[in-house]
């Protein structure tokens, strides 16, 4: 992406809590009639969210989880862009929903974009706008980083890299999640000279990418005996802590922080080769049934207070305005203890994953994880 890093997270942090308030214009009587059907990431609207989006709007809504990009975009194509209204997939695959002719247009007159952040809408462009069409209105961004238990780890924050992950200290206590573990460790080969490429490259031609994910390949089946679990979903990273023995692994910030919420000593911190940062956001498939209801949604989202109770669910950072100001402190107080300046200025944004290039980190995770 090519938007100022530092002034998306500083629009995030400093954002006023006075947004300008949708005008929710659906037929009522009309609206009682539709089911918003909503296919978004595990977690991410609770009962609460539906029952307040409803008596704002006079929409009935359902939400179905998944797991993965892979998993919605699987689902997608299998059903040709139908079964649901709305899905949130990250800004980086958005190109790829294009490809196979699954999703539509935007009509952005009918959103209120004075109620999201004016960074997130710029910096939502790579990706989300295709050929001067706009397909994706944003929702959230968030990290994968390094977790680490504070009882049986010890980080030096100031030096902390993805090699960390691998001090044979750990023992069998280390988790991961397969394809962008090996982007951790391509990261820190980078840092010391070791890939053939740039990684970015690696995005950008199969020659470049395989070169590099032999070498990143090798370097990870050397420490493979450390893991005591692949995790694939947010369930499965906080169930490797939790119950299965991890002291350290590579998660979501959202792991850590609802860890911290069930009372466990655990921090979260970007390593100096930069936290892997992503966006997501809106998207309508092609054949949904009931578009006009997205509009509500997002417009509904795009207030403090909606912001807000995604944000208070998920740990992610919310792109709606105000809504970081009426977050309870110790949300607040997770990000602050999680991001320096110096680390928020050095995120390390997913590229564009084109079809081609999720189909060869398949194979190199596949390789990895039979290894």
């Amino acid at each position: 992406m090519s938007f100022t890093r530092r002034r998306f997270l500083k629009g995030t942090l400093a954002a006023g809590a006075v947004a300008t308030v949708p005008s929710f214009y659906i037929n009522k009587v009309l609206a009682q009639e539709q089911t918003l059907r909503i296919y978004a990431w595990a977690g991410y609207f609770t009962d609460e969210m539906l029952a307040d989006f409803t008596e704002k709007t006079g929409i009935r809504a359902t939400f179905t989880p998944y797991g993965t990009n892979d998993e919605l975009m699987n689902s997608l194509r299998a059903a040709d862009g139908s079964g649901f209204d709305v899905i949130m997939p990250t800004v980086d695959r958005v190109p790829g929903y294009l490809d196979y002719d699954l999703v539509q247009p935007l009509d952005e007159s009918r959103i209120n974009w004075d109620g999201a952040l004016e960074s997130a809408i710029e910096g939502s462009r790579v990706g989300g706008v295709v050929n001067g069409q706009r397909y994706f209105a944003p929702s959230d961004w968030g990290t994968e980083a390094i977790t680490w238990h504070r009882r049986f780890v010890d980080i030096d924050r100031a030096n902390l890299s993805y090699a960390d992950l691998w001090n044979p200290e750990h023992g069998q206590g280390v988790t991961v999640r397969g394809h962008s573990a090996l982007v951790g460790i391509g990261l820190w080969l980078e840092r010391e000279g070791r890939l053939p490429y740039p990684l970015l490259d690696s995005y950008k031609s199969e020659e470049a990418m395989r070169a590099n994910f032999d070498v990143i390949l090798e370097e990870a089946v050397k420490h493979k005996q450390m893991l005591v679990q692949f995790w694939n979903t947010e369930n499965e990273a906080q169930a490797a802590f939790r119950t299965n023995g991890a002291v350290i692994g590579q998660t979501w910030d959202s792991t850590a922080f609802r860890l911290r919420q069930e009372g466990e000593d655990i921090a979260y911190g970007a390593p100096k080769e930069g936290a892997m940062a992503w966006m997501e956001g809106f998207v309508i498939p092609k054949n949904a049934q009931n578009p006009d209801a997205v509009y509500e949604l997002i417009n509904w989202y795009y207030t403090p207070e909606a912001g807000a109770m995604f944000a208070e669910a998920t740990g992610y950072n919310s792109t709606s305005k105000g809504a970081t100001e009426l977050l309870p402190e110790e949300t607040r107080q997770f990000f602050t203890d999680s991001y320096t300046d110096e680390d928020l200025a050095n995120l390390w944004w997913w590229p564009i994953q084109e079809p081609w290039y999720v189909a060869l980190r398949n194979e190199y995770q596949d390789r990895y994880l039979s290894a």
